[in-house]
């Protein structure tokens, strides 16, 4: 059955790939672009991940403008949607509060208020970080009452970016319960290539470790074998979003994808390495000590790696029954993961500039 869809961020790698599956099984998707006439490159790129064009249209606007900027008609077209993908956010390190506050949280408040006023279920893709309460309590996040939350400090503490993706995930929250409308978030890990393709655009956190690994910039293994970075495939990550966006149960619920699969940070670099034919690091440097030798004047950029990135390894393990059950109920498996890392890597090589 054709459903419509309303998406914004499709233009992004998860938002490519959702919008190749949505329009694979025939949905009809409505896509927030603020240049509407790239609209025919965006379509050429979903039907090279196996969608069909033809289902794909542009409304112009910007999360960042009240109403999104939609003209009258555009809100008309997509007031026929039965849910709204949420994934348009700015993802760099070194983002201001203000810039990040405008575009992340007051954007995502922003598509909550049409969702709920159009009565259209909100998917939204949040972060595993926020599973992870231990790390919300060490850095100020108020789990229970959010609203206390000093949130100046807590970017303060993790960066622009991670900062207001976990205020923009509580003020979303809020605001659906108290509108009385529908919403389902999805956790995704750090989020790896296509497990056939490999495809993985330049930007993506794990396609600059790979480069960074490729050119000899790690001279140590960050954090100790306890730590990990979890990850998930877009394949699995997308297919995950649609069965519960389309699912009445997962109404008001939220899920991790992530792949408890994971080796630890050294086997994933030595996984990495051995197809870049290149050497792994083998020696250990705690988290506390590459970050206190991240304020070195240059060095960061000389590493490319952001003190903000480090945030992501940690030792958490996350309990994974929910998001097992939803497996077993949708006919869901994670990829293999040495052949999942091993395309990504080859997809690294082959596409993206060195």
């Amino acid at each position: 059955m054709s459903i419509e869809c309303f998406v914004t961020g499709g233009s992004g790698f998860v938002g490519q790939h959702l919008l190749a599956r949505l329009t694979a099984t025939g949905h009809t998707t409505w896509v927030l672009m603020r240049s509407p006439e790239n609209i025919e490159r965006l379509r050429e790129q979903v039907g090279r991940l196996g969608g069909n064009p033809a289902y794909i249209h542009a409304v112009e606007g910007d999360i960042s403008r009240e109403g999104l900027g939609l003209s009258e008609a555009d809100k008309q077209r997509v007031s026929s949607a039965s849910v709204a993908f949420h994934l348009a956010a700015q993802f760099s390190w070194g983002l201001t509060m203000e810039r990040a506050r405008t575009i992340n949280v007051q954007g995502a408040l922003n598509v909550a208020r049409l969702a709920a006023s159009q009565r259209i279920r909100l998917l939204m893709v949040g972060g595993f970080m926020l599973q992870n309460l231990t790390h919300l309590a060490s850095i100020g996040v108020d789990n229970e009452r959010p609203e206390n939350t000093d949130w100046p400090a807590v970017y303060g503490r993790v960066g622009g970016y991670e900062g207001s993706k976990l205020e923009s995930h509580f003020a979303v929250i809020r605001y659906m319960q108290e509108a009385g409308a529908d919403y389902t978030i999805v956790h995704p890990a750090t989020v790896c290539g296509h497990s056939e393709s490999g495809h993985i655009p330049e930007g993506q956190p794990l396609a600059e470790l790979i480069r960074n690994l490729a050119h000899g910039r790690f001279k140590a293994v960050p954090g100790s074998a306890a730590h990990w970075l979890p990850l998930v495939s877009v394949d699995y990550l997308v297919t995950m979003i649609t069965c519960v966006a389309f699912d009445p149960s997962m109404a008001n619920r939220q899920v991790l994808a992530l792949d408890e699969r994971t080796p630890n940070v050294q086997g994933m670099l030595q996984q990495i390495a051995m197809t870049l034919k290149v050497k792994a690091p083998r020696r250990h440097v705690a988290i506390r000590v590459l970050r206190w030798l991240l304020t070195i004047p240059g060095l960061a950029a000389r590493l490319a790696i952001s003190a903000e990135s480090l945030n992501f390894i940690q030792t958490q393990r996350f309990d994974m029954s929910q998001s097992k059950q939803l497996e077993r109920k949708y006919q869901l498996t994670h990829p293999d993961m040495a052949r999942m890392l091993e395309k990504t890597v080859h997809y690294v090589e082959g596409h993206l500039p060195n």
